[in-house]
């Protein structure tokens, strides 16, 4: 263990060896046991931090701070208690519909583009023709005379 790597383990966990991981717990003993100037120095930083994080103390609240947070509290009637409890198990139905809904229309779609359109004559063309021979109004009847 270096010393760098003692003095992040005593940030990190304090300097109670206790708390520091079981792992690095002796390495950081034997390292300690060297006496060396850098990592003495991080752990008397690291016990001065301890001490003044053991003398803060916070205070409890009083009794009419804990009455007017109470009473600010909204009235749980038996009703509005179980309403936000109550699982909404029609929006997943209404999700399944709506995926459905949508996976027909494709599939109409797709088909509708992909088949042949049925005229009255023997081979029908179709959408997908690149011959350029037939087209959708081939069979239809001449209007420019009218």
């Amino acid at each position: 263990m270096t010393p760098e790597r003692f003095r992040r383990l005593t940030e990190a966990y304090g300097a109670m060896p206790e708390h520091w991981p079981l792992a690095e717990r002796a390495e950081a003993k034997a390292l300690l046991a060297q006496r060396d100037p850098a990592v003495l120095a991080a752990l008397a930083e690291a016990r001065l931090l301890d001490l003044v994080l053991s003398r803060h103390d916070v205070a409890a609240p009083d009794s009419d701070l804990i009455r007017r947070i109470l009473a600010s509290a909204p009235s749980a009637s038996p009703r509005q208690a179980a309403s936000w409890k109550r699982p909404n198990w029609w929006i997943s139905g209404a999700g399944l519909v709506g995926v459905g809904v949508a996976g027909i229309a494709a599939g109409v779609l797709a088909i509708s583009l992909t088949a042949p359109f049925y005229g009255s004559g023997a081979n029908p063309p179709s959408l997908f023709d690149q011959t350029g021979e037939s087209t959708v109004f081939s069979n239809a009847s001449d209007w420019s005379d009218q």
